[in-house]
């Protein structure tokens, strides 16, 4: 959408009615000013309605890309107008969680619109207790199982990109992709 020119749009603020009074009545001035008035016309209506650029929920499509960029949000032109707008909304929210098993599950809940479970330790151990015996060697692998939630496909190879962008990137991750929920294993 494009903001430089609005058919029909009238001016809140016709330039012909501030004019002396000696060009009320000239039809040229008021001609050249009512064509002044269809070019600043759109740029009086963003001014006015500013906030609401700033409100991804109600931007317009090529702004809210825009509002993207700036919080750094993941936006990518082939998803939905409402998928695109939820995400530059909850950005904040997601980096907060980003290269956490939340922030991996959110992350693809929010992109790609699939459930997902992590599994693993990503090759880190501790111990509450101070002096104590070094707990086993950890697996180091991260388990990452998708199955599909609204949509009966999952695009795997958009699953790897997803997982690889917002997993840490010393952490080996694997990803399977199951047929529906998996089966509870003890857990």
């Amino acid at each position: 959408m494009s903001r430089a020119a609005v058919a029909g749009l009238p001016s809140r603020h016709p330039i012909g009615g501030l004019l002396p009074a000696l060009y009320a009545d000239d039809d040229f001035a008021q001609r050249f000013t009512a064509g002044l008035d269809t070019v600043l016309a759109p740029v009086f209506s963003t001014l006015d309605n500013l906030p609401a650029y700033f409100d991804p929920r109600v931007a317009p499509l090529d702004f809210v890309a825009w509002l993207a960029s700036w919080v750094g949000a993941a936006d990518d032109p082939r998803w939905p107008a409402e998928l695109r707008r939820e995400a530059v909304v909850r950005a904040v929210q997601l980096h907060r969680w980003r290269g956490t098993r939340r922030g991996l599950v959110e992350g693809l809940r929010l992109t790609l619109a699939v459930n997902a479970d992590v599994t693993g330790d990503g090759a880190v151990a501790w111990s509450r207790t101070a002096g104590a015996e070094l707990p086993p060697e950890p697996s180091g692998e991260v388990v990452v199982r998708v199955w599909p939630d609204r949509d009966p496909e999952v695009d795997e190879g958009r699953v790897r990109d997803v997982v690889r962008a917002l997993c840490p990137v010393h952490v080996s991750c694997r990803v399977e992709v199951l047929p529906g929920p998996p089966a509870d294993e003890g857990r």
